[in-house]
């Protein structure tokens, strides 16, 4: 098989690509992943879409992280169409907690600059937050709410994606690692992994932590993608003790319908090792406890860790590289790729199948590492 698009990486970034794509009438998509589809950083998350919690200013990653969580409504409801798989969209709310005096001058920074932007946000006085989360920690100060900051049970999500590549022709390969791009001249045209050439019209890449490790032809790709290391823990109560998703600037509780507490997460450069460690799992009960009390009396019921693909300054690689056809990116979504993957489907395959522009590619663009042309030879 010919593909007209080879995508490289089977994570949430990777299959909602080839789900954009197929639902814009692209009839040959392939996509291969070095193990299975989902099962690494995408699997690993804790599936929050609150980037008025997490993004520090405004701007164009502001921008284009409040964006794409505002297209999960109908992001979900279309899944649950095309799959009959509910990946349990959470609009219940976000709030962040103060504590210190540093968090409450941070706490009021955020909330003059987002409620200037015309943004759904509340600033609670401790007794509100205890009247609206009674689990929260009597100690707290103060707190933002944000109506509009979500999260997705992200394992469903994956698993809702490949089911829809499943049942509509889209072509997996897992367990299938690529070590380099074919190129011609200045045209990438196709992947060779460790048995096979697979060659394509166009190739997208969205390897995430993997992707300094992909050769363009003979030469190194020319932007870096480190993997950085998040450990999370979860609880299992008898009750529902959280009603929301519990920020502070120590860390994160995230409670899911089937009734864990996740708990997160730590952030360490180590390679790609995945392992957990005792210590980090005691850190983030010790984080969760400060949040909800009642969590002290809870044993940890399960740990993993997953690694975030992070480029040089943070924010994502999307589009093309320049003097080289028939190649796109997107990976480097770090902390965000849930959050960022429908709107990155959105934007790729506008590209791909209309040959819309977006100022996104500019901005998040490969070139801003490397300004000069990439010589590939021949």
């Amino acid at each position: 098989m010919h593909p007209e698009v080879l995508i490289i990486g089977g994570g949430v970034i990777g299959l909602s690509i080839a789900r954009e794509l197929h639902k814009q009438g692209v009839k040959r998509i392939a996509l291969i992943d070095k193990g299975r589809c989902g099962e690494e950083a995408s699997w690993a998350a804790a599936g929050m879409l609150t980037p008025q919690v997490e993004v520090d200013e405004p701007g164009a990653f502001f921008d284009i992280c409040c964006t794409s969580r505002d297209l999960y409504p109908a992001f979900a409801d279309q899944l649950l169409d095309e799959t009959g798989i509910d990946i349990e969209l959470d609009r219940t709310g976000t709030l962040y907690l103060a504590f210190s005096d540093d968090d409450l001058s941070e706490i009021h920074k955020r909330f003059e600059w987002q409620s200037k932007a015309g943004l759904a946000i509340e600033n609670l006085s401790a007794n509100e937050v205890q009247h609206l989360e009674p689990s929260a920690s009597q100690n707290v100060r103060e707190a933002l709410f944000f109506p509009n900051d979500w999260q997705v049970e992200n394992r469903k999500l994956i698993s809702a994606l490949k089911y829809y590549a499943d049942i509509n022709g889209i072509d997996i390969r897992e367990n299938t690692q690529v070590k380099k791009l074919i190129v011609q001249g200045t045209r990438v045209v196709g992947a060779e992994t460790s048995d096979i050439q697979i060659t394509a019209d166009i190739t997208v890449l969205a390897t995430g932590a993997l992707t300094s490790l992909i050769k363009l032809g003979q030469f190194d790709m020319p932007f870096d993608v480190e993997p950085v290391h998040g450990q999370i823990i979860a609880f299992r109560p008898a009750e529902n003790l959280v009603k929301h998703v519990i920020c502070s600037s120590s860390g994160y509780i995230v409670p899911r319908m089937d009734g864990r507490i996740l708990a997160g997460s730590t952030s360490k450069k180590v390679g790609f090792d995945k392992s957990v460690s005792e210590s980090a799992a005691l850190e983030l009960r010790e984080m969760a406890c400060e949040l909800v009390p009642a969590l002290a009396d809870l044993e940890i019921a399960d740990q993993w860790a997953g690694l975030r693909p992070c480029s040089l300054d943070g924010l994502p690689v999307l589009g093309s590289v320049n003097d080289i056809e028939s190649l796109f990116i997107a990976t480097a979504h770090y902390r965000n790729g849930i959050l960022l993957a429908p709107l990155t489907a959105k934007l790729v395959t506008e590209k791909l199948v209309n040959g819309a522009d977006s100022e996104y590619f500019t901005t998040f663009g490969a070139d801003r590492f490397r300004p000069r042309s990439v010589s590939t030879g021949s």
